[in-house]
Formats: structure tokens, C-alpha cells, sequence
């Protein structure tokens, strides 16, 4: 796999830089999130942890896939920032697991009925 970096742009208010990259595989399929995570981050020199790889985009018919990813200048900012899902996608965070839902309250229990009035005889 190729990599090159298309773009870099610096953004201190939110302590990162953004990167647009392109990857370059026209002898393997698609490479996964992680394999572009582990590529971006020696190539950046950046620790793993704070590389999150936002999207990825195969083209159809070619062996070229383009993204965007950020680096976080602290783990901090990064969890601050940066969506859940996106953290689960990159392998940061475990998915939250669905457990039962939680049981509705019962309904209170219906006051038994009056007694019926006795007939009179006549």
C-alpha cells in the first residue's frame, strides 16, 4: 500500500491537524481502518492512539482509496472531540452493549370491585 498525503491543515482551536490522504493498493483489496491507521501513523510520526481515520472512500473499479484523518496533540482532546462511534470504529472504545431494556414499572393493581347490592325480596 502507497500512501501520500493530499492535504494537511493545522487547527490549534480544536488541538489538531486534519489530513486528506490517498492509499494507493493496486495489489491488495482494500485496506481496513486499522492497516491505514498503522500506515498514517508511522508516516506521520504520531502515536496510534491519537490518529482517528474519520472516512474512507473506495472508488469503485480502482484500487484507490481516499480519506480523512486527524491527529490530536493529546488523548484528552481527542476524547473530547471525537464522536463515539467514530472511536468504536477505529478500535478506541468498546460499542456499548445493549443489555434488556429496563423493565417498565407495573401498572398498580386494580382496586377490587364493590360488592353488588343485595336484591331485595318482595
Amino acid at each position: 500500500m502507497d500512501l501520500k498525503i493530499l492535504e494537511e491543515k493545522p487547527n490549534p482551536l480544536l488541538e489538531r491537524t486534519e489530513y486528506r490522504f490517498r492509499a494507493d493498493h493496486a495489489t491488495a483489496a482494500t485496506p481496513t481502518r486499522d492497516n491505514v491507521r498503522g500506515e498514517l501513523a508511522k508516516l506521520l510520526k504520531v502515536p496510534k492512539d491519537r490518529l482517528i481515520v474519520e472516512r474512507m472512500e473506495a472508488r469503485y473499479g480502482t484500487a484507490v482509496t481516499e480519506g480523512v484523518a486527524v491527529a490530536y496533540a493529546n488523548a484528552a482532546a481527542r476524547d473530547r472531540l471525537v464522536r463515539e462511534h467514530i472511536l468504536v470504529r477505529n478500535g478506541l472504545k468498546e460499542k456499548a452493549a445493549k443489555g434488556p431494556a429496563p423493565a417498565a414499572e407495573p401498572a398498580p393493581a386494580a382496586a377490587p370491585a364493590p360488592p353488588a347490592p343485595a336484591k331485595k325480596e318482595g
